[in-house]
């Protein structure tokens, strides 16, 4: 009996290590996929993006930025170390407001003094990757408004329905990513599609299918002895038999 519930929890082990092998096998393919629409990003103007609802398209807009709405996006890590991403609100001249994340600062630990982000004045063109915001970071409840105080606006995670409440209902439910070049921005905008690569996924694929296949072999190895033990048992208890008398 002890015999086939250790089997039965072994198997059991082996099948699902198995399937997180072949599930982390489709995440770096659903990945790879991901970076292809990435850096194959169509190039559209920027009411064109928002019309054909891609994944990602890289635009340039004319416009200004607007000094009434900066927020800091805090818990943003960039070589280690914690800061904000500054996301300014930029008014292109046709069409309705973005935001537009400025790259990576600094943060004091306490929090009390908040970095300085200054924006340039006057007309600008910028160039990014439009995408849908990336609205993750630690909720603990339900989103507070944001009330109109001093700029810019500490928040801890991006959520685009409390954003639009107190911007307007004509901000665009898109972000854009700053590129890299652009003067107006800050550091950390070596922008990535997803945390974990595709080769991540493949090594987490083979240390799970490596761990099945071990304990497969713990299995069998068990099995094998304990297969031996019974015949040994039964076979040592046939030659005990006693001779009849003549």
């Amino acid at each position: 009996m002890i015999h086939y519930a250790r089997s039965l929890v072994l198997l059991t082990l082996v099948a699902v290590a198995t399937w997180l092998g072949f599930w982390q096998l489709d995440r770096m393919q659903s990945k790879q996929a991901l970076i292809e629409q990435f850096i194959n990003a169509p190039e559209m103007d920027l009411v064109r993006a928002v019309e054909t609802d891609d994944k990602y398209a890289r635009v340039k807009v004319s416009g200004h930025y607007d000094p009434a709405w900066q927020f800091l996006v805090d818990n943003k890590i960039n070589n280690g170390q914690v800061g904000v991403h500054v996301l300014s609100l930029f008014q292109p001249d046709y069409g309705n407001p973005v935001l537009v994340n400025r790259g990576w600062l600094p943060v004091a630990a306490d929090r009390r003094t908040l970095p300085t982000a200054p924006l340039p004045k006057g007309k600008q063109v910028i160039s990014g990757l439009l995408t849908r915001p990336n609205e993750d970071g630690i909720r603990l409840g339900d989103p507070q408004p944001i009330e109109v105080s001093d700029q810019p606006i500490l928040i801890t995670y991006l959520d685009m329905q409390v954003v639009s409440a107190a911007v307007g209902p004509r901000l665009l439910p898109r972000i854009i990513l700053l590129d890299s070049n652009d003067p107006t921005g800050f550091s950390g905008r070596d922008w990535q599609p997803a945390v974990i690569l595709p080769p991540q996924h493949k090594a987490y694929a083979v240390q799970w299918f490596a761990l099945a296949l071990a304990i497969a072999i713990v299995w069998v190895t068990l099995s094998w002895k304990s297969a031996r033990k019974t015949g040994a048992s039964q076979g040592g208890g046939g030659s005990d038999r006693r001779q009849p008398r003549e």
